[in-house]
């Protein structure tokens, strides 16, 4: 043990507490689909800062149900929203759960909700 402090930093800052972990494993989990990345990327780097599903489906090469499905499960992962207006969702990142994303990953513990 002494060896590995002498020799490598530690990965993490701090451990992370239960309720960070459910909430990281949830937004990985909701990540682990390549459909649901590339729909998270896409959306977040509309000009507009906000996308109608209409022009999601096209760039993933779905169907509409497949694509509202893949929506829904990164909505309620906290990643996305969506607001209704008139017949289509539109849907922009949650730059809050996407920037907690973003510090778990540099290492940077621990994360605030």
């Amino acid at each position: 043990m002494q060896i590995i402090e002498e020799c490598c930093s530690p990965l993490l800052v701090d451990t992370i507490t239960p309720s960070e972990a459910e909430t990281l494993a949830s937004s990985f989990k909701a990540l682990s689909d390549p459909v649901r990345l590339r729909l998270l990327s896409l959306i977040a780097n509309t000009p507009d800062g906000e996308v109608c599903v209409c022009n999601l489906i096209e760039p993933v090469a779905r169907s509409q149900p497949t694509v509202s499905h893949h929506l829904s499960i990164l909505v309620k992962s906290g990643l996305i929203e969506r607001e209704q207006r008139g017949k289509w969702a539109w849907y922009k990142v949650n730059a809050e759960s996407v920037e907690m994303l973003r510090t778990a990953l540099s290492g940077r513990l621990p994360i605030t909700a």
